[in-house]
């Protein structure tokens, strides 16, 4: 399971998540220590000053009501009995573990702190020198520590941040992921417009570099077309003389020229391979069609006698599909199987297990390909004469390869367990 994400903008973003909330944590904790704790420190200290005041002269413990209401009626200090405490507010008192032994520390004895809130913030403090009694102090201005409001700013803040460097990095990526799909519209064949230069000066120069790269492609790409469309018009002209020259040729040279229209005729037909391989119908354009009608046609064109062409057809989406192109795939891999195989030709169609790919797969019951073979024989000029045979020009699989990756899928061949090969054509169900 991968939990970190892989992609430099996901990363950007937990960089900066995680860097907001160490400095939340960090603020947070500053505060409480260099705001919130000096100021309760002094307020413990001033509470155990006023308590101290109380008891400064009194030698004995036990005072006198008149006293206690004159100390009370001046500085607004109350001292009870526990008694005379408890309907005062005593008994409503939280007790504070933290405060009373700070409390206790500061003078010089156990003593315990309660606080309450009502329309004062009281503190009852029972001290070491009158353990018998509670010293109300009232304190105005200050209220309970309420730290939800500094919390919620923070996260505000935090998500503020998050958000703007979401913007940022979104911003910043935005023509990678042009120069992503320019790239990968180039690798099918297909040459975009110029991509539009703009964002920080490092992905302008690469999207120069990258505009500068497709346009010397495609400089490269019609140079060829033009080439090879010469060269053909170069070698079918004199091949046509030799027909012409052929068919006047007297009976007793029949047999001659029987082998020269045989030859004349493989010529063409490596000369169109070249063709096809070159152009990998580039210029057509992939609609949304039905694979399993697709491969009933090519069934039903290539369908030969004594030789029994299968079609087990599963349910499959519309994908885009280059309708012309795909069919000569089908068509080439069916030939190949008729070639090099004796016995039936099964096709499957269907789903893939992810529903990403429709695909096909054309069976044959031949002598199968050596595995070290598979991977070369997709090159270009490349003849399986140590595998099925030495016919053709070694374009036919290099051919076939180039459509399926213009369409952004996969074709594998593989040998099957019970004899023969399979050739498997994953097609993806979107662009």
């Amino acid at each position: 399971m991968k939990i970190l994400p892989r992609s430099a903008f996901g990363q950007t973003i937990l960089l900066i998540g995680v860097l907001l909330l160490i400095n939340q944590v960090v603020s947070l904790v500053s505060i409480m220590v260099y705001i919130v704790q000096p100021q309760s420190d002094q307020v413990d200290q001033l509470l155990a000053k006023q308590v101290r005041v109380v008891f400064l002269d009194v030698k004995d413990p036990i005072l006198t009501p008149a006293m206690a209401k004159a100390f009370h009626l001046e500085t607004g200090i109350g001292i009870y009995t526990e008694q005379d405490a408890l309907p005062l507010g005593l008994a409503d008192a939280t007790y504070f573990e933290f405060r009373s032994s700070i409390m206790t520390e500061l003078l010089g004895g156990p003593a315990e702190v309660r606080i309450s809130q009502g329309d004062e913030f009281l503190f009852w403090i029972r001290p070491p020198q009158a353990p018998n009694y509670w010293v109300k102090i009232p304190l105005t201005g200050l209220e309970e520590a309420n730290y939800s409001p500094l919390i919620i700013v923070l996260m505000i803040l935090g998500a503020l941040s998050v958000i703007g460097g979401w913007l940022f990095v979104r911003q910043l990526n935005r023509p990678l992921k042009s120069l992503q799909s320019a790239a990968h519209e180039v690798g099918r064949g297909d040459f975009p417009e110029p991509l539009a230069e703009r964002g920080t000066t490092e992905i302008v120069a690469v999207t120069q570099a990258f505009n500068h790269m497709s346009k010397g492609i495609k400089q490269l790409e019609d140079d060829r077309n033009l080439l090879m469309a010469g060269i053909s018009h170069d070698l079918r002209t004199p091949l046509t003389r030799i027909r012409l020259a052929t068919e006047m040729m007297s009976k007793q040279d029949e047999f001659l020229k029987e082998g020269i229209d045989a030859d004349i005729d493989d010529m063409n037909t490596i000369i169109d391979q070249f063709i096809d391989y070159i152009r990998h119908d580039s210029k057509d354009k992939a609609e949304l069609d039905d694979l399993n009608v697709l491969l009933s046609e090519v069934v039903q064109s290539e369908s030969i006698l004594d030789r029994n062409i299968t079609l087990n057809a599963q349910p499959v989406v519309k994908i885009p599909l280059r309708y012309v192109a795909i069919k000569r795939v089908v068509a080439n891999l069916i030939q190949n199987a008729v070639r090099y195989s004796d016995g039936d030709i099964t096709i499957h169609s269907g789903m893939s297990e992810t529903g990403r790919f429709a695909y096909f797969d054309v069976c044959d019951s031949g002598p199968g390909i050596p595995e070290a073979d598979i991977e070369r024989l997709f090159q270009p000029f490349t003849q399986g004469d140590k595998a099925r045979g030495t016919e053709g020009s070694g374009l036919g699989l290099a051919i076939i390869k180039r459509i399926v990756d213009t369409h952004g899928g996969r074709i594998l061949l593989t040998n099957r367990i019970e004899g023969g090969l399979s050739a498997k054509v994953l097609l993806p169900t979107s662009h």
